[in-house]
């Protein structure tokens, strides 16, 4: 039996920008995903995902035969057929991968709701990656694709630092193509910051791809974005962060041609918000001087998590 786990993520400046060059701050969450793999002795992978509750929410098997993987039954489902590329994938970097006889029976379980965006995928990403002892990020450029923090922030316990170098997008992304670094970054106003939840999910590739069709000459945006991402992390008062992620939220507005989130969903609000990764779902960053929980739960939103809650703060 052998057991694997990866850290969810949260991506606090950078967001789009980051695809380009432009250095960001990401944060590893308390939540992630494990992977339990234990031998079987028929050449079959059975595989469960299990979610918070430690409920079944998906249940798919595959054969292995002649040094290849197959769909059992045929079966036709996006995320079947979305597992099958990632083995395959995963085969394709490492040859060795599943090349024994022997099947597996294969346990995901989530810490946290699927739709809290947290990194269903680049958990489960990266914890095959590791069993199947290749490198993550490569597997993530034939899959699902991104900038790839949310691999750093799995394979990491504490706040980093990730900026992309020379076309790191590219199909042959290696690690020499990325700076990542662990950084303190344990504000002394955390109690006052809060992760709220838009009831939605956001798909980060639609918003890379409304991103890429709305960006030109962006040289001057990255070097503002990087001097942010320095200044927030070594920021000592509230006042000044909220400055700082108001000014983010400005910048990446005026670039992607999107309303911040402050001004679409909560212009009444006496604090500071930031949209974090995707713009229009997931979490979003809220700083207040006072408790906001009641005002957001008057508005529908009831998922509300206090930092040292959600965030792993280790240096």
């Amino acid at each position: 039996m052998q057991q694997f786990y990866s850290s969810g993520k949260l991506l606090l400046t950078g967001e789009y920008v980051v695809l380009d060059g432009a250095k960001a701050l990401a944060v590893p969450t308390k939540f992630g995903q494990n992977l339990l793999v234990e031998e079987i002795e028929a050449s079959k992978i059975l595989w469960s995902s299990l979610d918070e509750q430690g409920n079944t929410w998906f249940k798919t098997d595959f054969k292995l035969e002649n040094n290849t993987i197959y769909l059992q039954d045929q079966e036709d489902s996006e995320i079947s057929n979305r597992l099958l590329e990632i083995f395959c994938a995963a085969k394709a970097l490492n040859p060795e991968f599943l090349k024994d006889k022997k099947g597996f029976k294969i346990t995901t379980t989530l810490e946290f709701p699927k739709n809290w965006g947290l990194g269903t995928s680049s958990t489960l990403i990266n914890n095959i990656a590791t069993w199947a002892n290749l490198d993550a990020y490569q597997l993530l450029e034939k899959t699902f694709g991104g900038s790839g923090y949310d691999i750093a922030c799995a394979q990491n316990a504490s706040a980093i630092t990730y900026q992309l170098h020379n076309n790191a997008l590219s199909k042959q992304a290696t690690n020499n193509k990325r700076t990542v670094k662990q950084v303190s970054f344990n504000p002394i106003f955390k109690a006052h910051l809060y992760f709220v939840h838009l009831n939605k999910k956001q798909n980060s590739r639609e918003g890379i791809s409304h991103y890429k069709k709305n960006t030109n000459n962006l040289d001057s945006t990255i070097a503002e974005i990087n001097k942010i991402t320095e200044n927030i992390i070594a920021c000592s008062s509230i006042e000044a962060f909220n400055l700082l992620i108001e000014k983010h939220e400005q910048i990446i507005a005026e670039t992607i041609h999107l309303q911040p989130v402050k001004e679409a969903l909560f212009s009444d609000f006496n604090g500071s918000i930031k949209s974090l990764g995707a713009w229009g779902g997931d979490f979003v960053l809220v700083s207040s001087k006072t408790n906001p929980t009641a005002y957001f739960k008057n508005k529908g939103y009831t998922t509300i998590l206090k930092y040292d809650e959600m965030v792993t703060t280790t240096l």
